[in-house]
């Protein structure tokens, strides 16, 4: 009985030790899970201001930030509806609206300061503009993914052996901040593929850098590429597909999440933005990936994002943080309608805010997303969502939750 005893006391205190040290355990996982810090926001429900002029917008479908921390965005007029625009009707059919100017300029306070945009002499305005960036000397870049008319015998939406409508916009442009004309490279109609030098296909986004004057273009709806000009002179420089690899037109079919990592982007590739430190990161949109590389296009890295995510595809744009490390990424999701806060070295996901709705700070198909000085950040919604959203840095704080919904203002 005495042995008995020895050996359950025995086990009683192992017990008890055990319990102690989980409950420390525990303790230790929570504190370093308190540790870990995130940049938090806040939607700003009234940014911006109402448009003058009973104007309203499209698809918004592009947004940059200044080097005065004036916010542009870029929107379709053509998307909209009959019924938002009956000002326009002959004779008009109400008091409101019309579409506003393709390009928008706001001041921080969500001022509308500035307008202008769509055909002009001497250059080829896009038949659906697609992405906006203002780069470090001031200079307006413009693409466009706009469909031709579709080849003999097929509509735009059928899928046929011939393929669906070809893609028209073949170009980017470059204006001055007031809207005057400077450059295009590129022609309407004119692209060969992804292997031509002389046209894009399809732009969706630009990224200029400001070491070596380049423009980074990922090109992007209708070619599988990042391609690279010389800013000034429009001069090609060099191309390359997923993993540095030539690229190539072969339709890959509709992403599966169980098949092998794809070796070509599918369509459309949909951001380019290079880090201060020189690495390019690529938004391979429909294959749910985040791809790195050097400017000269060595593959780096990569990272796949909610897998599963199919259609529209879960890597839309992303923006880099303010602080001179760019220590984390915002990546917009449009499919999933929220906002990812990663950390740049590891691209391992923190935290995301947002959800699907039409309230502040909800989503309906987020698509573009730039961060000004202050470290806020600005969303546009392409679709139905049709606004641009602005979100408030309030510093760092703990991450509580990976999924924090909506980031409505603290009263």
């Amino acid at each position: 009985m005495q042995i008995t005893f020895r050996a359950g006391a025995a086990f009683c205190a192992t017990l008890a030790i055990l319990g102690v040290g989980s409950v420390v355990l525990g303790k230790k996982a929570s504190v370093n899970a308190a540790s870990l810090q995130a940049p938090r926001f806040e939607v700003d429900p009234m940014w911006p201001k109402p448009l003058p002029n009973h104007w309203v917008i499209g698809n918004t479908i592009g947004v940059s930030v200044d080097s005065q921390d004036h916010v542009w965005i870029i929107h379709r007029a053509g998307s909209l509806e009959a019924k938002e625009i009956y000002q326009t009707a002959n004779p008009p059919a109400a008091e409101c609206c019309t579409p506003a100017p393709p390009v928008l300029e706001f001041d921080q306070a969500g001022n509308l300061i500035a307008s202008w945009g769509g055909p002009g002499p001497g250059y080829e305005w896009p038949d659906s503009n697609h992405g906006i960036t203002v780069d470090y000397k001031g200079n307006v870049w413009i693409g466009g993914n706009g469909r031709g008319p579709a080849p003999a015998g097929t509509t735009p939406s059928e899928s046929t052996p011939r393929g669906p409508a070809p893609f028209n916009d073949n170009m980017v442009l470059k204006f001055t901040q007031s809207g005057k004309f400077l450059m295009q490279i590129g022609h309407a109609g004119k692209s060969k593929g992804s292997n031509d030098v002389e046209n894009l296909k399809g732009a969706a986004k630009m990224f200029i850098d400001p070491k070596t004057d380049e423009l980074y273009v990922a090109d992007g709806y209708g070619n599988h590429r990042v391609i690279v000009f010389d800013a000034e002179t429009g001069k090609y420089k060099r191309h390359w597909g997923a993993y540095g690899n030539k690229p190539d037109d072969t339709n890959l079919g509709p992403y599966k999440p169980e098949d092998p990592p794809a070796q070509q982007f599918r369509n459309p590739v949909h951001c380019a933005e290079l880090s201060n430190d020189g690495l390019l990161y690529v938004c391979d949109r429909p294959n749910d990936r985040i791809q790195v590389f050097k400017p000269d296009g060595t593959f780096v890295k990569e990272v796949v994002i909610a897998k599963n995510t199919r259609g529209d595809g879960s890597v839309w744009d992303i923006a880099f943080s303010k602080d001179p490390q760019q220590k984390y990424i915002y990546l917009a999701d449009g499919a999933n309608e929220k906002i990812y806060v990663m950390l740049r070295d590891t691209l391992e996901i923190l935290t995301s805010f947002g959800d699907g709705g039409r309230q502040p700070g909800e989503f309906y198909a987020v698509h573009s997303i730039a961060a000004d000085s202050k470290g806020n950040i600005y969303t546009t919604e392409t679709y139905r969502g049709q606004r641009v959203q602005r979100f408030v840095y309030k510093g760092l704080a703990p991450v509580t939750k990976k999924d924090q919904g909506v980031v409505w203002p603290k009263l």
